[in-house]
């Protein structure tokens, strides 16, 4: 029996590819952490056949040569979202400028430490608010849900990818974040350099593109790319 294909993705996928790849069963081998921590040991040259990281990650990572220039497979787009410990009081995010006010209200707040992180430190920046909350902010270290701080009561409000955020017990969704600062994550796939199974590794990636897949991804609150 041939050895399993090897992936490293990011949390905010985790889900999504244990039900993508359900059916291939022990064929492929999917490790979940967080994407700093991803993509740091994709870049120390660990042995990965696959890797799905956002494309800002991925391209990064094609630059310096650790995945295969030409090979990235984009697979979903995700917004963030919004939560609260459950049973908490729900502050209205219906606008830009109802989740300003719920920000300034909330004693705690929390955000992860990739993409969607850093787009919402450069919001709160540009609402010229980001002083004023600077010592409410309990980031949520690489690999840990954000839902999680929110659970526990660390933080009281709590932004991170939907797909991250829905499948967490002790916190309520409050939606996502409106239009107007919605932040989106394209989430891609690309070859591992280390991997010695390309034709395959790309095989995967394709399926995991189809169309036929957009229901499953649709249900883990991403759409497809």
């Amino acid at each position: 029996m041939a050895a399993a294909i090897r992936l490293i993705s990011s949390m905010a996928t985790r889900q999504l590819l244990a039900d993508l790849l359900a059916p291939r069963g022990a064929a492929v081998a999917v490790e979940s952490v967080g994407g700093v921590d991803a993509a740091r040991r994709v870049r120390a040259g660990e042995a990965f056949d696959a890797v799905v990281l956002s494309v800002q990650a991925l391209d990064a990572l094609a630059a310096s040569g650790h995945v295969v220039a030409g090979s990235r497979v984009d697979l979903v787009h995700s917004g963030v979202a919004l939560a609260v410990r459950a049973g908490a009081p729900r502050p209205d995010i219906g606008s830009e400028d109802a989740v300003r006010r719920a920000v300034l209200a909330a004693p705690r707040l929390s955000y992860s430490t990739g993409p969607s992180g850093v787009a919402l430190m450069q919001l709160f920046e540009r609402w010229g608010i980001a002083a004023q909350i600077a010592d409410r902010i309990v980031q949520a270290p690489p690999g840990v849900p954000v839902g999680t701080l929110v659970a526990r009561g660390d933080a009281d409000l709590g932004f991170q990818q939907l797909s991250e955020l829905m499948h967490l017990d002790g916190i309520d969704v409050l939606g996502p974040l409106p239009p107007a600062i919605q932040v989106v994550t394209t989430f891609a796939g690309a070859i591992a350099t280390t991997s010695q199974r390309r034709a395959e590794v790309a095989a995967l990636l394709a399926d995991l593109a189809a169309d036929d897949c957009a229901g499953i991804k649709r249900r883990h609150g991403m759409e497809p790319a």
